[in-house]
């Protein structure tokens, strides 16, 4: 069993994830969101918290968002299950 407590991941792994969107979704509820700047390689440049107008998603962005995140709780359940018991 892996004691570390802590396990770094970048801000793709992040964002791939579907863990950005779901974030985002609930930040934008307050006028925020996670920000990242990507090249046009898809290359993550800077990340940050920002202020942002708008509010919510598209109905297509939602349902990529909602698999991504499924697929990850699908794939880790086994671990997330073993930490939360800890």
């Amino acid at each position: 069993m892996n004691d570390v407590a802590v396990k770094e991941k970048s801000w793709k792994e992040f964002q791939e994830s579907g863990m950005l969107w779901m974030a985002n979704t609930i930040l934008q509820v307050f006028g925020w969101s996670i920000a990242i700047d990507q090249d046009a390689d898809g290359n993550i440049i800077s990340v940050c918290p920002a202020r942002v107008k708008y509010r919510g998603f598209t109905h297509e962005t939602n349902t990529k968002g909602y698999i991504k995140t499924a697929n990850y709780m699908k794939e880790n359940a086994e671990e997330i299950l073993k930490e939360a018991m800890q």
